[in-house]
């Protein structure tokens, strides 16, 4: 909802090992930590000035937070780590008008996961998530189980049987 903060967490635990975490709204760079100068920045958009007064970037995790926010600040948001590869997650956030129940919602993704939050006034959004994270999780891990299993019960049946002479 507006005026409220979103966080948008980098969910990387190793992030001191990238020397270069990059922030972007759309193609416009909005913020960045550099380790190699030891420096970080936070920066304006051409449409919004104020959008720089309303970030916070954590140096210790990376993690973007962006207050007071407005529905202007809906959009694409992409996290970009650099070290000797360049991993992305990006993130979807929609700010809603403050008269509607919802509120700021931030959904992620990258190749390796999907992760919803949110910080709605009800949590049962995030809940719903959580629990879906759990049972993709668990369906996951099933399918990797029978696909083991599948697989060394096929080798075993090749190797049990003999070739005709």
């Amino acid at each position: 909802m507006e005026g409220d903060s979103v966080s948008l967490n980098t969910g990387v635990t190793e992030v001191q090992n990238y020397h270069l975490i990059q922030w972007m709204f759309g193609e416009i760079k909005i913020a960045e930590i550099n380790r190699l100068s030891q420096s970080s920045s936070i920066y304006g958009t051409d449409d919004d000035k104020t959008l720089k007064n309303r970030l916070n970037l954590d140096p210790q995790s990376g993690s973007l937070t962006i207050t007071h926010t407005r529905t202007t600040d809906s959009g694409l948001y992409q996290l970009i780590l650099t070290s000797g590869e360049t991993r992305s997650k990006s993130f979807r956030v929609t700010v809603s008008a403050t008269n509607t129940q919802s509120s700021s919602f931030a959904e992620s993704s990258s190749s390796s996961s999907c992760v919803s939050s949110s910080c709605a006034v009800n949590n049962s959004t995030l809940k719903h998530t959580e629990n879906l994270n759990t049972v993709v999780g668990v369906a996951a891990v099933a399918v990797l189980v029978y696909d083991f299993r599948s697989t060394r019960s096929e080798q075993h049946r090749r190797d049990s049987i003999k070739p005709m002479e």
